[in-house]
């Protein structure tokens, strides 16, 4: 969930988002045909609490356990980790660990299972590159496959395979007005290229534009969540519809914005990730407040981050 805005990277912010996840008991298809998470039983994940909190999950089903993987984030150090928390059919935690780490910032953990492999594709901006990789001992051993190259550099990568083709849809990094506004997509005949983008934006619009979960098929027509960041970053999420989707013509329609159910109180302030994982659906819902402690910790983090740019 790595944040880009215009402001200066260095610049220090007095209020602080912390973000949670959760499982919603409905597929997501059905979320997109009802337009609200209203009224829809919701199983909250442990992951957040003082400095620290869990966002962006995505998550496969494994011999009858929901594995769920998602950014954790710390105040004090600044940078994503991925971990995975495997959940029992019943929504009953059993096991939570660390199962990627590099030395730049990772988060949006999106997982996938394509030609007889489980992959991992998660945003690594700070890494100058767009990493793909595979599962060499699922769910906490993972290694770098494939370096997938855009002509952008990519945020919140989202792979899906559509008419015979894979499509990858991202904001661009730069110029860094476009990171919360601007929706581009590229395609492959195969997930590690050649990886061709089309000449235009599908979207750009100021409420927002950045992907914020798993494409999914509705009536016909895939539809993608977008990220609403309008007042401050992901305060909702935006269903893009493409009615048309193929390297000639593209056509998308907004449909809906669907907003934190009241059942998230008091983590309303925020919802910027919709996906699907069979007939359930994660999502992670935010609130904002100011934090005296993650504060204190910023002179340090600047420090690292001046130290590794050096």
């Amino acid at each position: 969930m790595l944040f880009y805005s215009s402001r200066d990277a260095d610049s220090v912010e007095l209020i602080k988002d912390f973000w949670r996840c959760g499982v919603v008991d409905a597929p997501l298809a059905q979320i997109v045909a009802r337009g609200s998470l209203e009224g829809l039983p919701i199983t909250w994940l442990p992951g957040t609490s003082g400095l620290r909190y869990i966002a962006d999950p995505f998550g496969l089903w494994r011999e009858d356990r929901l594995h769920v993987f998602a950014e954790q984030f710390d105040y004090r150090d600044g940078v994503g980790r991925i971990v995975a928390i495997i959940l029992d059919r019943d929504l009953r935690v059993i096991d939570e660990r660390l199962a990627l780490r590099e030395p730049w910032h990772l988060s949006y953990p999106y997982v996938f299972e394509a030609e007889g492999e489980t992959w991992m594709l998660p945003e690594a901006h700070a890494s100058g590159a767009l990493h793909l990789y595979r599962a060499r001992d699922f769910p906490f051993g993972w290694e770098r496959a494939a370096t997938i190259a855009l002509p952008h550099m990519p945020l919140d990568a989202t792979p899906v395979r559509h008419d015979g083709r894979w499509w990858m849809f991202y904001a661009p990094a730069q110029p860094t007005s476009a990171r919360l506004t601007t929706l581009c997509a590229a395609h492959a005949p195969s997930l590690t290229g050649e990886w061709t983008s089309l000449p235009d934006p599908i979207l750009v619009d100021p409420r927002g534009a950045r992907p914020g979960g798993t494409p999914v098929m509705v009536d016909e027509h895939l539809h993608l969540p977008l990220q609403r960041c309008v007042g401050s970053y992901g305060t909702g999420i935006r269903l893009l519809r493409l009615n048309a989707l193929s390297p000639d013509r593209v056509a998308a329609t907004v449909t809906s914005e669907l907003d934190p159910p009241a059942d998230a109180a008091p983590y309303r302030a925020g919802l910027h990730t919709l996906s699907a994982v069979g007939d359930v659906t994660l999502i992670d819902v935010k609130r904002r407040r100011f934090s005296p402690a993650a504060l204190a910790a910023w002179p340090a983090r600047l420090l690292r981050r001046r130290a590794q740019l050096a």
